[in-house]
């Protein structure tokens, strides 16, 4: 079964008016964009991936366009692995993070679905069997810094069923704003690395009332990993990193240092299915829980949920709550009263709606 075409396709879905314009890596967010990758076969199967991503988008897509489709295309689909194995070998010299990364993933992604397809069975079928038909969805929310906004939308979520929520702020009065407002949610607060050492050991202490269910990405840079865990001998709150990780050997680094207990191995930025499964398997030996990083709504949001499924512990999946005005796959991923059901079809278990990639295409 041979690969004989590999496109990439940028889709802008918008927000809603209410929602704001928030965002992260210095850019307002007035859409969702999403960096789908399609891969043909001379069998007529199609597979969909996703790669990181977001602002980042214009040097994945030609990355993928211009560097690794000619290495692709031609190649035998079903040989996954092997072939993932050898472009990292080939492509390392360009950056072992980054687009070449990314643009793997998004392909290795699309490969699975593929693999699955050809099979007639779902993703996690294929990676030894799902443990869980539904799975718990934490509101990711966007950041916003006020604490009124934060306590509001903290009630809406919980109005909608949610467990969980995790904030993405970086100041005790929102944290509290939040936790007076849903005292009972399990609450989760991701900082994005802003604080040195010495700045998170202060702030996990101010945080400490708020029953944190996990503490992200407390300092910066996010690879110090020595920091993290000195952090977590002296705070009483679970930490979680890992989605700025991008190998499975900053995986094993991480997780040698003894520096989290939650780890966020991102299924588009990490390389895609095939090296986000080593990641848990690594993980479980080093007794860390896997969540991996699903802040997406295409392909890379269905490779996280397939892997999540298979892993014994129930654990919570990211869903990013953005007030998207539509996604790819209609309501089917959407969670419902807080839980995001596990889809069953062939693949990564649905394909995105080819109405509205057409409606949002970025034709650019």
């Amino acid at each position: 079964m041979k690969i004989t075409n590999i496109e990439t396709i940028v889709v802008r879905i918008p927000r809603s008016a209410a929602a704001g314009s928030s965002g992260f890596g210095g850019k307002a967010w007035a859409t969702i964009d999403t960096l789908l990758v399609r891969v043909d076969t001379d069998e007529g199967i199609t597979g969909w991936g996703e790669a990181f991503g977001y602002n980042i988008i214009p040097a994945t897509r030609v990355t993928i366009d211009e560097v690794i489709a000619p290495l692709v295309i031609g190649r035998d689909a079903s040989q996954i692995e092997p072939m993932m194995a050898e472009l990292h070998h080939k492509l390392h010299i360009f950056g072992r993070s980054g687009p070449a990364i990314f643009g793997l993933g998004g392909i290795d992604i699309a490969l699975w679905d593929i693999a699955g397809k050809r099979a007639g069975m779902p993703v996690h079928q294929l990676l030894g069997g799902t443990a869980h038909k539904d799975l718990p969805a934490y509101a990711s929310l966007m950041p916003y810094g006020d604490p009124k906004r934060v306590a509001d939308v903290v009630g809406r979520t919980l109005e909608e069923g949610y467990e969980y929520v995790k904030l993405h702020e970086t100041t005790t009065p929102a944290t509290r704003a939040a936790r007076d407002a849903a005292p009972d949610v399990k609450l989760m607060l991701d900082t994005n690395c802003p604080w040195t050492l010495r700045e998170a050991s202060r702030m996990a202490i101010e945080l400490e009332e708020c029953n944190l269910f996990w503490l992200e990405e407390p300092i910066w840079p996010p690879e110090n990993y020595a920091g993290l865990a000195h952090l977590r001998t002296i705070s009483g709150i679970p930490l979680a990193a890992g989605e700025n990780a991008t190998t499975v050997m900053q995986f094993e680094q991480m997780f040698e240092a003894g520096a989290v207990d939650v780890a966020q191995p991102s299924p588009t930025k990490v390389g895609g299915i095939t090296e986000l499964r080593k990641v848990a398997t690594l993980a479980a030996a080093h007794n860390v829980t896997v969540v991996p990083h699903t802040p997406y709504f295409g392909p890379g949001f269905l490779a996280g949920l397939n892997v999540s499924s298979t892993l014994a512990r129930e654990t919570p999946i990211e869903w990013l709550y953005t007030g998207m005005t539509t996604t790819l796959y209609g309501d089917a991923i959407e969670p419902k009263n807080g839980r995001v059901t596990v889809p069953t079809g062939p693949g990564l278990g649905i394909d995105p709606d080819p109405k509205v990639i057409a409606e949002f295409r970025d034709k650019a």
